[in-house]
């Protein structure tokens, strides 16, 4: 057992009953980047804290698998490269502890703010929900793309820890072990020891894991897991913009980030 399996396990759980009633009306959402090292010191402070750490299906640390949809030419990819406000992902995700699917749609409007919708689906449709008349619908009402515009291009493999502060007014999710795979390149990478943090607190109430995280000299940073991954795996697409988070990537986990 490692230092973060140890440091998770002796938080106190909270259940996906008591998370549900974890409402951020006024959400703010904050990326930040670190290494495993630190991630075992901040966990330890969370725990004196009172933060309490997600337990489902009898696990503190729940594996995740995603696959990343998009045009031919990447569009979606693109409009995040371009800074374009106004922009969607698409993907299917997969919670491998309890096998529950989900076809997800996230749009970000020009005030900056991200919803989420999503529908349930077989696991066996991950990878090709076109068949699925209630999936194709629903990306139709809610997305500006439609099934047939759209392949997969990216599968995110991740394990995930979410913590819940005292008074329930932040959440925090703590991605390790990453792993991507490009469909159409055939190209894998790994970000090693490097983890990706998002707070998401609200507005109007103090937050004391900022207060943890600037002890550990952990910083924010804007970083997009499907961005980073298309842009290790796929050289002939733009992505300058995203070589400079890559290399802050190698900086924080102190190596170059191997692509097979």
């Amino acid at each position: 057992m490692n230092g973060i399996d140890q440091a998770v396990k002796s938080m106190e759980p909270i259940t996906l009953e008591e998370m549900d009633g974890v409402k951020l009306l006024n959400r703010i959402d904050t990326k930040y980047l670190t290494d495993e090292k630190t991630l075992v010191g901040l966990l330890a402070d969370a725990q004196k804290a009172g933060y309490r750490a997600l337990e489902a299906e009898g696990a503190k640390i729940s594996p995740y698998n995603s696959i990343y949809y998009d045009t031919p030419e990447l569009r979606m990819f693109l409009d995040h490269h371009n800074r374009r406000l106004v922009r969607q992902k698409v993907r299917t995700r997969v919670y491998v502890n309890s096998g529950d699917a989900y076809l997800e749609i996230k749009r970000k409007n020009n005030h900056g703010r991200t919803k989420k919708k999503r529908t349930g689906i077989p696991v066996s449709e991950l990878q090709d929900f076109k068949a699925d008349a209630n999936a194709t619908d629903y990306l139709a009402r809610h997305s500006a793309f439609t099934a047939d515009m759209l392949s997969p291009v990216l599968s995110t493999e991740f394990d995930r820890i979410t913590l819940v502060n005292p008074d329930r007014t932040e959440r925090l999710t703590i991605d390790t072990a990453l792993h991507f795979t490009n469909f159409r390149t055939g190209k894998k990478a790994s970000l090693e020891n490097a983890v990706i943090i998002e707070l998401k607190q609200d507005g109007h109430a103090a937050s004391q894991m900022k207060g943890i995280l600037l002890d550990h000299r952990v910083k924010p940073v804007r970083v997009s897991k499907y961005c980073i991954a298309v842009t290790l795996t796929d050289r002939a697409v733009k992505s300058n913009r995203f070589k400079v988070k890559v290399r802050a990537i190698e900086k924080t986990i102190n190596q170059k980030i191997k692509v097979i």
